[in-house]
């Protein structure tokens, strides 16, 4: 329970620190909800049910984006046929994420999520004899929540999915290596995965240069960007803005050591340091840190990145007790989203980890106590 609200428990320590109260109490009622959750959850982990819950998350979330995907259709049909035709494809999965009201790499962090506990559900071996039906459906919500992860089309959650995908098929072919069946289907799903990330390659190129030549494009420019011609064009999404930001992030976090600058003036202080420094292209954006390691060091000095570490560190602690694929996939996806962004500062973000990782731990007391709720 500690470590769950350590992330609150912080932002309590360091309040003073904050040039303005009632930002700073803003901040804190964001991560709010890390004292609660674990109180009632983890408090009541013998109820937990976590592969039900589990289950009902994955097809409601799945139908609610198939429900935001006809709505964009129907009121957005310019966009939609537009990205159809391969035009503008940059932009595709952040307008239709604004369509919706969420960041784009926010969104992607649950489908991405969904996607891959999709799959160990297909997998399951106490799946084997269900209703041909259910299987039908199970596969449908799978090919459904990959193809929005693809849709929206961010390099983080992809990449998350991919290892997702395959941390859930070595453990569930691994534990029932005997089964003939869960191979078969294991070769029929990544027959699956393949064909629908090669007809999406097929019909967006600019998923090539996307995830090759504009990644690293530019990487001369560092804290440069200005240089570039049309760099909101160029390089917004790319990892020389990132590098420029945490090259700021850094040497600001530096000259406040060793508490920070406070909760509530993390981004305020980054951005006056863009100017301080003449990022005109940083300044007009105002980005955050993105990088929630960083963000914590500029905000709370040295025992940030720390306790972030714990934090996130636990989900990993708890898949390796727990030996679930999900927990294990789940802590390699908000990891590797917390290196290019900071979920932490977002109350999206703080109550989708604190609210997993509270379900997380209830399943392992239960196996701790030789009781595992169906």
């Amino acid at each position: 329970m500690l470590v769950i609200a350590a992330p609150f428990l912080m932002e309590m320590l360091f309040f003073g620190n904050n040039d303005s109260y009632s930002l700073g109490l803003k901040s804190l009622e964001k991560s709010l909800s890390l004292l609660f959750f674990p109180l009632f959850i983890i408090g009541n982990y013998q109820r937990v049910q976590f592969l039900k819950i589990l289950k009902a998350y994955c097809i409601g979330t799945t139908l609610i984006m198939i429900f935001f995907f006809v709505r964009f259709i129907i009121l957005d049909p310019e966009h939609f046929f537009k990205y159809l035709s391969g035009i503008h494809l940059w932009e595709m999965g952040y307008v239709f994420s604004d369509s919706i009201g969420i960041h784009a790499p926010a969104l992607n962090m649950h489908l991405a999520f969904v996607a891959f506990s999709n799959l160990y559900f297909l997998f399951e071996p106490s799946n084997i004899n269900e209703d041909k039906w259910i299987k039908i459906r199970n596969l449908t919500l799978f090919i459904l929540s990959f193809f929005f992860v693809l849709y929206v089309n961010t390099r983080m959650a992809l990449l998350a999915t991919l290892f997702g995908f395959m941390t859930v098929g070595y453990f569930q072919i691994s534990k029932s290596y005997s089964s003939k069946v869960i191979f078969k289907r294991a070769i029929i799903t990544l027959v699956l995965i393949g064909s629908v990330l090669f007809l999406f390659l097929q019909k967006n190129p600019y998923m090539k240069e996307k995830y090759s030549t504009q990644i690293f494009s530019n990487m001369d420019k560092i804290g440069k960007l200005d240089e570039i011609d049309h760099p909101e064009i160029a390089v917004y999404s790319s990892f020389v803005t990132r590098l420029s930001i945490w090259k700021s992030a850094w040497e600001l976090s530096l000259k406040n050591l060793p508490f920070g600058v406070g909760a509530s003036d993390g981004k305020l202080e980054l951005v006056k340091y863009f100017k301080e420094t003449n990022q005109i292209f940083l300044a007009k954006y105002e980005f955050p840190t993105h990088n929630q390691f960083l963000d914590y060091l500029l905000k709370f000095g040295i025992l940030g990145p720390i306790v972030a570490l714990f934090y996130i560190g636990f989900i990993a602690y708890l898949g390796i007790k727990t030996k679930n694929a999900v927990i294990i996939s789940f802590f390699f996806l908000f990891f590797i989203s917390n290196l290019t962004d900071d979920f932490l500062l977002r109350f999206d973000g703080i109550v989708f980890s604190g609210l997993w990782i509270s379900i997380f731990a209830s399943y392992w007391l239960q196996q701790k106590s030789k009781l595992i709720v169906v």
